[in-house]
């Protein structure tokens, strides 16, 4: 089951998270972070290490995974871009959805 989320409810439903994954990729897997990404203007600022600040350079097409607060709840998937800001990545959105398997 599927729930789209549209862009400007994004910073609301990001509050009813304690944390996310980070998904990058390198020049050979992907590379996960976990991280507690805070709201600014341009999007989603997530602090991170050097792997995933490199990985942004090289493919800045990102995604944050949001698992479920309680087992039977929603993940949510946002898709975007990023873009190394200090010593972290901000992430625009482009799309983002609740999802959990149909039961």
């Amino acid at each position: 089951m599927s729930i789209a989320v549209a862009l400007e409810e994004l910073a609301a439903k990001v509050a009813d998270y304690p944390y996310c994954y980070l998904v990058t990729t390198g020049e050979e897997r992907s590379h996960l972070l976990a991280v507690k990404p805070t709201v600014v203007e341009a999007g989603l600022r997530c602090e991170t290490g050097h792997s995933s600040r490199a990985n942004v350079v090289r493919n800045p097409l990102v995604v944050l995974l949001f698992p479920p607060v309680e087992p039977d709840g929603f993940s949510m998937i946002v898709d975007g871009e990023g873009e190394v800001n200090g010593d972290g990545v901000v992430v625009t959105p482009t799309w983002a959805v609740l999802h959990r398997p149909a039961m």
